[in-house]
């Protein structure tokens, strides 16, 4: 089934946001890039969280923008929230929530941890409506309310009723948040900026709409990133595309394939193996960590150039096929637990399917991929998508909402005028920074670009192995949010002494 390009995620994009990649492939012919959140190799163990969060949920309403019956439908909102370093009157950091479980994304922001001592802060992470546990009833009648705006409602009417409740409605309130996640936190501070005074987006291709930027900037970034790190590695793995498409003519091909791969079963398709493969390669370089980590699957430091040192080490006689399977499977099974290969059993473990449906509605975000890439090239097709998203769900994509509702065109100008207090950070080897804001727009609407660094890396943990450049854009960070509150709190002290 043919899917509407794009995610983060994220996480993963991404990351949503991926990022999370993956390519499907329609059965006997030209592929396109499908939803990059899809089939992830992570862990299906339930996240820990430090002991004292604590899980709460909150009644919001199915639709904030209209006043019919259906409106007023309640689902139960989850969110995550931590007092421990809290002092009252203290700024509240707000995780504005991706397309998955929260603990998810919780557990994988420590940044937001490590800070809230010297800040004193009260921690929030909101789950996004129709992920993870924050379910309104399921239907194709209720789907259309899963969308940014009404998201992006929720977390406003939720920070108002908490600091209410708390009694703390002077507190000031910064949102965070990595890859749709952090599209979205940059988003709240420009739509809702008396409820939050600053955003920090972190790998938000926020301007991946409208053909802002070029639709191949996705793949000619993760094959940079290889090709940094080997040239032979690159050559590599673009030549072992046309070796695995010619099991397809091949007699017993698909059993002979299943073999090479080991496969739990027998391979319906090749394209499930190249979309296996493509999986691996896309979602290494999202995840190209300076220290180990298992955001998407356990994996070692820079993971990209282990893959490398990998297919380098191979005998100059092996097939470039056999040395791109052996580097893939330090992605799906670095701890080496795995003894066969479910390719074509789809999982959602974080249940994100949400995500197609929104990349079939608002989140239009086109992918295309260029010969100078080392994937097979292909064009994004916007008639074979709507197509898609009409068989699917019954509904058209929107290509152009996004910027209007948002805006992106000519942002520099825009957001010079009105925007402030956001910061977007990037790093050059995430394969979504390209689509995001790499320029200082103003004073206080920044941009921190390392040379280094992958799918939002400075909101992860920090470890006593961290790089100089990871540390020094985290302190540029804090140094600007507490820039953000001391304004903040002078502009108070003000208010109230001309009362």
């Amino acid at each position: 089934m043919d899917k509407m390009s794009a995610c983060l995620c994220l996480v993963f994009f991404f990351f949503f946001l991926t990022i999370v990649a993956e390519a499907k492939y329609p059965p006997g012919g030209s592929y396109h890039l499908s939803s990059l959140r899809q089939n992830m190799k992570i862990s299906k163990s339930k996240a820990e969280l430090p002991f004292h969060f604590q899980t709460r949920y909150f009644p919001q309403n199915l639709d904030h923008f209209s006043f019919q019956p259906e409106s007023y439908i309640i689902f139960h909102q989850k969110y995550l929230i931590s007092s421990h370093f809290w002092r009252k009157g203290g700024p509240i950091f707000v995780y504005t929530g991706n397309e998955g479980d929260i603990e998810w994304f919780a557990s994988n922001t420590g940044f937001m941890l490590d800070i809230a001592p010297k800040f004193q802060a009260l921690l929030i992470f909101i789950e996004h409506r129709f992920y993870g546990e924050s379910n309104p009833p399921r239907s194709a009648k209720k789907m259309g309310y899963l969308n940014s705006q009404q998201a992006l409602a929720d977390y406003a009417i939720l920070i108002r009723s908490l600091k209410q409740n708390l009694s703390s409605e002077a507190s000031p309130v910064i949102v965070l948040g990595g890859s749709y996640g952090g599209m979205l936190a940059a988003w709240f501070r420009l739509k809702y900026p008396h409820i939050a005074i600053g955003a920090l987006a972190s790998s938000a291709p926020i301007l991946q709409f409208d053909k802002i930027v070029p639709s191949s900037s996705f793949y000619d970034t993760v094959s940079q990133d290889f090709k940094d790190a080997s040239v032979n590695c690159f050559e590599v793995i673009k030549r072992s595309w046309g070796e695995l498409d010619a099991f397809s003519t091949m007699k017993d091909g698909l059993q002979k394939l299943s073999k090479k791969f080991r496969t739990c079963k027998d391979l319906h398709y090749v394209s499930s193996a190249s979309g296996w493969l493509e999986s691996a390669f896309v979602n290494t370089a999202m995840v190209n960590y300076p220290t180990p980590a298992s955001f998407m699957a356990p994996l070692p430091a820079y993971p990209v150039e282990e893959m490398c040192k990998i297919i380098d080490g191979f005998p100059l006689e092996a097939s470039n096929l056999d040395r791109a399977f052996a580097a893939a499977n330090l992605y799906y099974n670095y701890s080496s637990s795995e003894n066969c290969f479910d390719i074509e059993n789809e999982t959602d473990p974080h249940g994100l399917n949400g995500w197609y449906w929104q990349a079939c509605t608002e989140m239009v975000m086109p992918i295309s991929c260029s010969n100078q890439s080392m994937f097979q090239p292909f064009e994004s097709n916007d008639k074979r998508d709507q197509e898609a998203c009409l068989r699917e769900y019954g509904v058209k994509p929107r290509p152009h909402w996004i910027t209007t509702e948002f805006g992106g065109q000519r942002i520099e100008m825009v957001l010079k005028r009105f925007g402030s207090n956001i910061i977007f950070s990037n790093g050059m080897q995430d394969p979504w920074s390209r689509e995001g804001v790499l320029k200082n727009i103003s004073s206080s609407i920044i941009a921190l670009v390392t040379k280094k660094g992958a799918h939002h890396a400075d909101l992860r943990a920090a470890t006593k192995d961290d790089p100089e450049w990871l540390k020094e854009q985290r302190r540029q960070e804090v140094a600007e949010m507490e820039k953000w509150i001391s304004e903040y709190y002078s502009d108070l002290r003000q208010e109230e002494q001309g009362k």
